[in-house]
């Protein structure tokens, strides 16, 4: 299941596992003009991690989930 919330900066979708338990955290992707934040929290120390990504690296993540194995390079 996932949720979408636009807000004033930033469109914020949040992952929720509904699978086999155990369970993981939920995973919260903010998606912001300049950049992209995924946060989880970390069940063994209960803070959480957050990530921040590029837009382009985000580009590159979104052609990934399509292409075989192998090395790319977007132009």
């Amino acid at each position: 299941m996932f949720t979408i919330e636009h807000e004033f900066d930033a469109t914020v979708v949040t992952l929720v596992d509904e699978g086999a338990a155990p369970l993981a955290e939920d995973v919260t992707v903010s998606l912001f003009e300049e950049c992209a934040t995924v946060t989880q929290v970390d069940a063994r120390s209960g803070q959480p991690v957050t990530v921040t990504l590029s837009q382009t690296q985000m580009r590159d993540l979104a052609a990934a989930l399509n292409l075989p194995e192998g090395v790319y390079r977007r132009r």
